[in-house]
């Protein structure tokens, strides 16, 4: 197998993209350097796409050594003719690999090799005969032998049958037709398990969950049309014993189709079918028998291993998106920031920090039940505010959070307080507060007030405090618990790894948890980098980064462009600009009248429209310069050695160095004041933050304690195929009530339109 030309016509590449993409991974190259470094060799590929090449790079690879592992053991075996390796060779999924290695694989003695080892290949053979002489039940008086365990006729002709039972299952083609068969016209049927016994009516957790599943007490649709969502819930379902879950195939044509695969003779030109009336009868038990016996089953086994995975990718896109927007939110910078994380019976924790990040005072109240001390709450909420100039609350959405956001919205009435409040996503605030990371982080405070602190960063840099929680615990998905967790974890690794990269980290700052991402770092090198600075002082230049241990040429390459240093020595070190570029990027600035001194001290303010008008005037010149003075790219490109996309990357960042690519996404929400369910009627419009997206819609925070939804449906006037093609995690909107069911807590919602820069009843926006 060709892998270059099978990724080549997949993605759709040139040959020479592929053959450079294989290159640079094999040389050891991160996903997020090729990316951003090495344009000109794989044309301009996105991490997205560089990380799905790798992924089936992998897959085709290993593929290729299962390959050769079969082709092995086959020839081994004596057995491997030119036909077979060559169905072998075109191969190209594991499926379509092992159903050719089936009849040939060691297994187990099963019912067939028994009736072999006693002699009955030839009765077998005689039931495929188009004609014979003598009835099945005559010829096979010839095997019978009591002392060999063959007391009669009928036993030896089960067991010959056996062996053609067998033959069928075991036939590559036939399993290919079949599971296609079933997956076209196949349907997924599900039922209660058993009526609740005592211990379900008892328990009102337990009957809350099987109340989950009531939809598919009785249910049963299409395997080609059931939606992934659907597949893991079934799953959880059968897992949590509440459902029986079965495949349901055309059995009839199947088996049909089999009996006619025993009875299909040679001509010279094709095969055609043809019954022998005295096999007939045997040989639809046969067909029969191989179905229900031996193929079935594998065949619903491995179908639902397949809806399951394609469930489960869908999931993953799903939850890699949520996260990718979540954290690429826009940080809410100068402000310093009160967490609050709302609780009941242990109190609400508070954690002031300032415009870094610092904890400057922490605090615990008891505004909500049982202790219901609002009074004193507020109280001490004025000290706070007042002593540290608190500009935003920053609020857990868990337990308690309603009642709190209630204390708070009073409270900056009551105050007169110039404050803002938000509404914060705490999954995985818990996690963090008890690991080992936190410990060291914050070891004097107890795991309340370091979730309260976490709460606050998460409002002022989301992702630098996101990367301190497994991606995992952050709940921006479905059913991730039920997933294959080892390719979750990678799937959320590159995520959280291309963001970090693509926003960049201050090497003087940053954690050794955020520095763990960056390309080239692993989690030792990152804890060297913050121990070498705690040693010695600021990093002065990237090239600094050289002396910390474990941090050689290679890693170097990798993590030099993602790394920013302010107020160093090298006023390029506060760009994006790989240190391999710098010479190139002094004759930029030189042409274009600027010197590095400029860029540190922020006077390349003119060179954006430099940039502009190159690319404009940049068609069909000759020479250093236009007609009219101007420099053409093609030029500079000629007088720097650098390539195209380099070049452009390079004259960006020059002319806005160091941005932060999250100050383009729009802020989050905040607010002044809260909705209770109780406020909400059919035909209010209101604005929110999308809090997560699933398969059938978008969950959005809308001030009260319970976000809405708006399932697919509702998202748009047109069809729409999956929510993620209208709305992200992060995106502030406007939406209109439906309906709202106050006794279970449900909000229905329809979505209007993108951010309206009017205010919306009640709510108010930044």
């Amino acid at each position: 197998m060709d892998i270059i030309n099978v990724i080549t016509k997949e993605q759709n590449l040139r040959r020479e993209q592929a053959q450079a993409v294989i290159r640079l991974i094999d040389e050891g190259n991160t996903i997020p350097f090729i990316a951003r470094y090495r344009k000109e060799q794989h044309g301009n590929m996105s991490d997205e796409q560089l990380r799905a090449f790798d992924e089936r790079l992998r897959y085709l690879r290993a593929l290729d050594e299962r390959r050769k592992t079969i082709l092995s053991a086959i020839e081994a075996q004596g057995k491997l003719t030119p036909e077979l390796r060559k169905e072998i060779g075109e191969a190209m999924t594991a499926t379509a690999l092992e159903d050719l290695y089936r009849p040939l694989r060691p297994k187990r003695r099963t019912r067939a090799m028994i009736a072999k080892e006693k002699g009955l290949q030839p009765l077998a053979d005689y039931l495929l005969l188009e004609k014979t002489e003598l009835y099945p039940q005559q010829e096979a008086q010839r095997y019978v032998n009591k002392e060999d365990g063959i007391p009669d006729a009928d036993t030896a002709l089960h067991m010959a049958m056996d062996i053609l039972s067998e033959m069928l299952s075991d036939d590559a083609k036939e399993r290919a037709w079949i599971r296609e068969k079933t997956l076209r016209e196949g349907r997924l049927v599900t039922e209660k398990t058993g009526k609740p016994g005592k211990a379900t009516q008892q328990n009102e957790k337990l009957a809350q969950r099987e109340a989950v599943y009531e939809m598919y007490y009785e249910y049963s649709e299409p395997l080609s049309r059931i939606p992934g969502h659907r597949i893991l819930a079934v799953n959880r379902g059968e897992k949590e014993k509440f459902l029986s879950v079965r495949i349901e195939a055309p059995q009839e044509e199947i088996v049909q189709h089999l009996y006619r695969r025993l009875n299909l003779r040679k001509t010279s030109s094709r095969d055609v079918f043809r019954e022998n009336e005295k096999t007939a009868p045997y040989l639809q038990v046969v067909a029969a028998d191989a179905y229900k016996r031996l193929i079935a089953p594998s065949i619903e086994t491995e179908l639902r291993g397949v809806l399951t995975q394609k469930a489960e990718d869908g999931a993953m896109t799903v939850f890699a998106s949520n996260l990718r927007q979540l954290l690429m939110q826009a940080p809410v910078e100068g402000k310093v920031v009160l967490g609050w994380d709302p609780a009941f019976r242990t109190g609400c924790k508070l954690a002031v920090v300032d415009r870094t990040g610092k904890v400057l005072a922490t605090r615990v109240i008891f505004p909500t039940a049982p202790q219901n001390k609002v009074k004193e709450a507020k109280k001490e909420l004025n000290t706070l505010c007042r002593r540290y100039g608190v500009d935003v609350i920053s609020c857990g959405n868990g337990s308690a959070s309603r009642e709190s956001e209630q204390v708070i919205a009073d409270f900056i009435k009551e105050s007169g307080l110039p404050l803002k409040y938000a509404i914060v996503n705490e999954a995985g605030a818990s996690v963090y507060s008890a690991s080992e990371l936190a410990t060291e982080e914050f070891p004097q405070f107890d795991v309340g007030q370091r979730s309260a602190a976490s709460i606050a960063r998460r409002l002022q840099d989301p992702l630098a405090e996101l990367v301190k929680i497994d991606p995992k615990a952050i709940g921006v998905g479905q059913y991730q618990h039920d997933m294959n967790q080892t390719k979750l974890g990678e799937t959320l690794h590159a995520v959280v790894e291309d963001c970090v990269n693509q926003v960049g980290v201050d090497v003087n700052t940053a954690s050794a948890a955020l520095l763990s991402y960056i390309s080239g770092i692993n989690k030792t090198t990152a804890k060297n980098i913050v121990a070498y600075r705690e040693a010695n002082g600021r990093f002065r230049s990237r090239r600094e980064l050289l002396k910390v241990p474990k941090l050689g040429p290679k890693a170097f390459e990798q993590c030099a462009g993602f790394l920013r240093i302010t107020g160093g020595s090298e006023p390029l070190d506060m760009t994006a600009v790989h240190p391999e570029s710098y010479d190139a990027a002094r004759i930029v600035l030189k042409e274009l009248g600027y010197t590095p001194q400029d860029i540190a001290g922020g006077r390349t303010g003119k060179l954006r429209e430099r940039v502009a008008s190159m690319k404009v005037t940049a068609g069909g010149m000759r020479g250093g310069t236009a007609g009219n003075g101007r420099l053409s790219l093609q030029q500079l490109s000629r007088d720097t050695g650098l390539g195209e996309y380099t070049l452009q990357d390079v004259l960006s960042e020059l002319a806005q160095p160091g941005r932060d690519p999250r100050l383009d996404v729009q802020g989050p929400v905040l607010r002044q004041d809260v909705l209770s369910l109780e406020d909400l009627q059919p035909g209010m419009e209101l604005r929110g933050t999308v809090r997560n997206v699933v398969d059938f819609g978008a969950f959005v925070d809308i001030g009260v304690h319970q976000d809405g939804l708006v399932h697919i449906s509702k998202l748009s006037d047109h069809f729409v195929k999956h929510p993620l093609d209208v709305v992200h995690v992060g995106d502030i909107v406007d939406v209109q009530v439906l309906d709202v069911d106050r006794r279970k807590g449900r909000i229905s919602l329809r979505l209007l339109s993108p951010v309206r820069s009017a205010g919306i009843s009640r709510r108010n926006a930044e």
